[in-house]
């Protein structure tokens, strides 16, 4: 036991190579539920917990676990030796860390940000892409079963508290700043709306998986819901619904992709809240997810992440066409929001939660 409490205090003393050795030295120690939940907090505390928090957190993990099994392990609790009885399990219970990541990622941005993470952390990784369509349950389900490595998704509290999220930011907040699809002939209805309760009078349509749905309705907003994404685009144009919101920066895309001539892009309303998209990974994964917090971070520190975020989804293009600042806000409160998202980390986010808008 007195390894592993020493361990975890040396957690914020160590370079990221031993942190990780000395956390997976202590968490092969513990049952599953309680070592996802400590490889977890171990990701909160490199993205803002205190490094004390993580110690005591440690310090209880491993006391209640040798605790509750302490009449099978009463041998190593009592002698001088067990320390090294300890490391002996450890030793023959460790399994091989796999270099293959299976992955649900498909688009271009989110997959070659999480490659460039894991090269800057450990270049053995290899990145295999599932080609089955999945929704949001799916792969939460794949991945607590280990078919699925990681994944990227909107952030919810069920949502951290499943599976491992790493906690940067991947969309620097522009997820949450959302464009409508509405219908041709609503345009003039739309180009009305100054408040919140002209907003409330227009519904939303959403995929019921995802976390959206949740946010809307927590604003008082109607809802419409399918459990099928593709079926909104029909279901908006029959006026099953008024608007369909979605990311600035996917917006233009996803219209493409659904072509229909009734409908177009909204160009007076900015929907705005607090929706931050990560990567998450397998509990069964813990490594892999301090492998890519790693590397993100890296890229962070760097300025390589700005550069490659910019680039690769035309920023600068972005507010040009989307004229933000010109837009009617509609600020939502985001009720389910983890106390752990880095907000006060300023250089993970864009400024469009600071601007004022038309009024």
């Amino acid at each position: 036991m007195a390894i592993h409490l020493t361990a975890a205090m040396r957690v914020i003393a160590t370079g990221m190579t031993s942190v990780i050795r000395y956390v997976f030295t202590l968490t092969t120690t513990l049952i599953i539920t309680k070592r996802a939940a400590c490889w977890s907090l171990f990701i909160m505390a490199l993205t803002g917990l205190s490094a004390s928090s993580f110690a005591v957190f440690a310090a209880d993990t491993a006391s209640s676990h040798f605790a509750a099994n302490s009449n099978s392990n009463s041998n190593l609790n009592s002698n001088s030796g067990s320390s090294e009885a300890i490391k002996s399990d450890v030793s023959h219970t460790q399994a091989p860390i796999s270099k293959t990541i299976v992955t649900t990622i498909q688009q271009t941005w989110q997959l070659n940000l999480l490659k460039e993470a894991l090269r800057r952390s450990d270049s053995g990784y290899q990145v295999q892409q599932m080609s089955t369509q999945m929704n949001q349950k799916r792969k939460v389900e794949e991945a607590m079963a280990g078919t699925v490595d990681v994944f990227w998704s909107m952030t919810s509290k069920e949502l951290e508290e499943t599976v491992l999220p790493v906690r940067i930011p991947l969309f620097k907040g522009l997820l949450g700043n959302r464009l409508l699809i509405i219908r041709k002939a609503d345009e003039t209805r739309f180009a009305k709306v100054k408040t919140m309760a002209d907003f409330r009078q227009l519904k939303a349509g959403q995929n019921r998986y995802w976390p959206d749905a949740t946010i809307l309705e927590a604003n008082g907003l109607p809802v419409v819901t399918s459990y099928q994404y593709t079926n909104l685009y029909p279901m908006l144009e029959g006026g099953r619904f008024d608007y369909l919101a979605l990311g600035a920066q996917e917006i233009g895309e996803e219209l493409a992709s659904h072509p229909d001539p009734a409908l177009k892009v909204d160009s007076h309303i900015l929907l705005q809240y607090r929706s931050p998209a990560y990567f998450f990974v397998s509990p069964k994964r813990p490594e892999l997810a301090a492998a890519i917090l790693a590397g993100l971070e890296s890229m962070v520190s760097d300025g390589s992440f700005d550069e490659m975020f910019n680039r690769e989804l035309k920023i600068e293009q972005l507010y040009r066409e989307a004229k933000f600042e010109q837009r009617v806000i509609i600020r939502l409160d985001t009720p389910d929001l983890s106390p752990l998202t880095p907000i006060e980390r300023k250089e993970l986010w864009l400024d469009l939660f600071s601007m004022q808008g038309a009024k």
